[in-house]
């Protein structure tokens, strides 16, 4: 069997993990214990984040062609691949919260939603709340103002009530 036989179930495999994905990010990893790998890899999965480690020239035949085409000058060295179909930013977010505390994990660059950002540009991504977070604080911006006016309303009800009784 020849190798490119061989290899092109793994390419196949890299390109379904892309496939309408909204975000992908490569990161550095040699160094990381397996302690830190597993405590990383659970949050990445309970956030509903593919972790894969992938040789890097089939990542590079995997992206040809598609809007993760660009990451292909970052793929030296031991690379992972962290890639969301639900929530772009989970990647780099949970990635740059590790790498606070993993001096050896580096993000090289990423994809988000169309957009390809270096390591600089991963890095505000990453700062970016998850879109629960933003709705959260967008309803609560929109809840107060009415909770407020509800008040009002009802203190100036309960007054007029109380001068229609001394009437």
């Amino acid at each position: 069997m020849a190798k490119v036989e061989l290899k092109q179930p793994v390419v196949n495999e890299i390109k379904e993990l892309l496939t309408d994905a909204q975000s992908a990010v490569l990161v550095s990893y040699r160094g990381i214990t397996v302690e830190q790998d597993t405590a990383m890899r659970k949050e990445l999965r309970e956030a509903d984040v593919e972790y894969k480690v992938y040789k890097n020239t089939m990542i590079r035949f995997a992206i040809q062609g598609t809007e993760f085409e660009a990451l292909a000058d970052d793929l030296k060295g031991p690379t992972a691949i962290a890639v969301s179909k639900t929530d772009a930013t989970a990647p780099a977010r949970i990635l740059a919260k590790h790498a606070k505390n993993i001096e050896v994990l580096e993000m090289k660059s990423g994809v988000v939603e169309g957009t390809f950002y270096d390591k600089d540009g991963i890095q505000v991504i990453a700062s970016i709340p998850s879109r629960d977070e933003l709705l959260a604080k967008f309803l609560g911006s929109i809840q107060s103002p009415i909770t407020n006016f509800a008040r009002v309303i009802k203190q100036i009800a309960e007054k007029d009530g109380e001068g229609a009784a001394a009437e």
